[in-house]
Formats: C-alpha cells, structure tokens, sequence
C-alpha cells in the first residue's frame, strides 16, 4: 500500500508489474476495496455513473421493467451491476438510493445527478436511505433525506398489476421486497378458492396476490404491528375480492404452536436468520424448528412456499435443512420448483454470494 487511505477515498489496485487491475473505495476491513472498475476510469464524474445507469436500465429492459402493469423494480443490485456497496430502487417516479459502503455514500451526489440525466423526466424524487446500512462508526453520516426533488414519504405503485403503498422513510430496506415479485406472481397458480396463511407477511406482499387471485381466505401474520396497518392498507388497495382476508399481529414461531387450524398454502418467508459465518449454526436450526412447525400446519395435499434470505446459508444446506424439517415433522414432501430472486436482481458470474433469496415450493402430502 502507497499512502494512507481512508475508508472511502478512491483507490487504484495494480498488480506486482504495476498493471492497472481496478479502482474502487477503500475500507479497513475484510474487503479492503470494493471495486467499481476494472479499468482506468474517473467515478468522480458524472459520466462515469451515466454509463453504469444506462447499463443497468439496459438489462432491465430485457426483464421487461419497468411496464404498464409493473413500475416498482431494482435498478442497481451491488455487484450484481458492477457497484458494490450500492442499491437503488425505482418506485414510480422515486428512487430510493442504499449505501451500504461509506466511499459509496460520499458519491451521493454523482449518483443522484446522473439518475436525473438517465431518468430524465421519470424520475422526480431521489431519497437516501442509507443511514441504517452504513456501518455505526460513520454516525456523522447516518441522516436520511432527500438527495433530489421535493421530499416525499411515500407512493402508490403497481406489481404485475397488484397495487401496494410504498413507505421507504419507516420501511425496511428501501420500503418493499423487490426480489419476491416473480414469487409472488407464481402464487398466484395455486391459491385460487384455496385457503392461505402467509407467515412473516411484512406489508402483505403474497397476501394481496392471493385475495386478487381468488383465493378463499388468506390469514397475514407479523409480529410488527406497523406492518400489520399497512397490510391492511395494501389489501383495501386491491379491492374489491371475493375471499376473507384477516391480519394478525403475532410472532410467527408462538402463532404456529397456539393455533390447529391448517391451510391449503402455507408462506414462510422469515427475515435473515444469520448475516454472518459465525451465526449459521443457529440459523440452520432455527430453519429447521420454524418449517417443521409450518409443515404440521399444512392441510393434507397442501402447498408450502418456504424461503431464505440469508447469504450464508446455501442453496445446497437450505435445502437439507428443509428435508430435516419434513422429516422431522413426519410429512411426505414432493420438491415442485426451486425459487430465486427476481431478474432485477442480477448475479455476477463471478460474485455468486449475489444469488442468496433460496425457496421451494412443496406439495405436503
């Protein structure tokens, strides 16, 4: 190392012949620069983040995204496009921008900019959202807020034709969970005049594709009652229906032991279990205790949809831990498809961690 960078500062990596190999933000940790290219380039201009957007909407274009029955999508997918340590997400007329590395968050400017040239028009509010992603050391740096436009809290937006309010300044994340839409498209197929309990609903994501779809009950369960109010919310949205649809807020692992009702499709989408190496032990065994109580819970010839975020966790030991469960449980398990985030959220040949929303979907005999 030549000098003393700081966490953020730019940096250029050469190798022992003194190549050019990349530039990126540097960081005093595990991953000491994250690289934005491989190849001499100024990410201090402007157009050096034209380039990326305008790439990045490319390939959107080929997921057919946005379109007149879907305006909600992820535009930059960290290293999934080439910026590692960036999110953002298009709702409507809104970006919401996620900075997960310091250096990245100090570009903040270049980034709203070029997302005004490369979105001339379709895009009127830019919103940061990156206090709860940076790391606590940089508490200076943690203010939310508008980086564009005038300030707005949140919007009504369309998913393949389901519509849902869109909270990014108290939501989690960037306010919604893109990377489920194709799932929860899916769902659609098996839940008509059925009866539906979707566990870990957040804002009741698979539970409006299910009362728009003709299912006959759909019960949300979600332990945040500020979830619950905007399930609500997100139902009225997609009225009228024909089926009953019930919120309950409720931890999830005590809801499945008090009740003995079973259901016909059963949704267990929990939040991360473990976001370290250290944490995947438990993670695995708490998989493992919440989809053996869900199994029990599934009606004879039922469906289940069963997921996981976490990255550490891979498609490989997800599913052994799945098998665990069913056995465990008692219940003889038919493997219909295997699930994976939605195309918006891409994955680089060469960063595979990328590739870490894991699901099945079983038939429960």
């Amino acid at each position: 190392m030549e000098g003393n960078p700081d966490d953020g500062d730019l940096v250029h990596v050469h190798d022992a012949w003194g190549n050019l190999l990349g530039i990126g933000h540097y960081h005093n940790g595990s991953i000491a620069v994250r690289l934005l290219s491989f190849e001499a380039a100024d990410p201090n201009t402007t157009a050096f983040w034209q380039q990326k957007f305008n790439n990045a909407r490319q390939v959107r274009a080929w997921c057919r995204l946005p379109d007149v029955h879907t305006n909600a999508y992820r535009l930059i997918h960290g290293e999934g496009d080439g910026l590692s340590g960036l999110i953002i997400d298009i709702y409507g007329s809104t970006a919401v921008v996620q900075c997960h590395s310091i250096g990245m968050h100090r570009q903040r400017a270049q980034i709203a900019e070029a997302l005004l040239h490369v979105f001339a028009g379709d895009i009127t509010c830019i919103y940061d959202k990156s206090a709860e992603a940076l790391p606590p050391k940089y508490a200076a740096e943690q203010q939310n807020g508008v980086l564009a436009g005038e300030a707005q809290a949140s919007a009504i937006v369309v998913e393949n034709g389901v519509k849902f309010k869109i909270d990014w300044v108290t939501g989690q994340k960037t306010g919604f969970f893109l990377d489920q839409r194709d799932n929860r498209q899916l769902l659609r197929e098996f839940v008509p005049g059925r009866s539906v309990l979707n566990t870990f609903c957040y804002t009741g994501g698979f539970s409006c594709y299910a009362v728009q779809a003709g299912a006959a009950s759909v019960q949300s369960v979600d332990i945040s009652a500020k979830a619950m109010e905007l399930t609500d919310e997100n139902i009225a949205l997609n009225a009228p229906f024909t089926g009953h649809h019930e919120s309950i807020t409720a931890d999830v692992m005590h809801y499945l032991k008090e009740i003995d009702q079973k259901h016909e499709v059963v949704i267990v989408d929990p939040p991360a279990f473990a976001k370290s190496l250290e944490k995947r032990h438990n993670a695995v065994q708490g998989y493992k205790r919440l989809n053996a109580l869900a199994f029990e819970k599934v009606a004879p010839n039922g469906i289940m949809f069963t997921f996981s975020c976490s990255q550490v966790i891979d498609r490989e030991l997800f599913y052994n831990t799945i098998a665990a469960a069913a056995i465990e449980a008692k219940r003889e398990i038919r493997v219909l498809k295997h699930l994976t985030q939605g195309a918006d959220h891409p994955v680089s040949m060469f960063h595979p961690e990328g590739a870490y929303l894991k699901g099945l979907v079983l038939h429960v005999c």
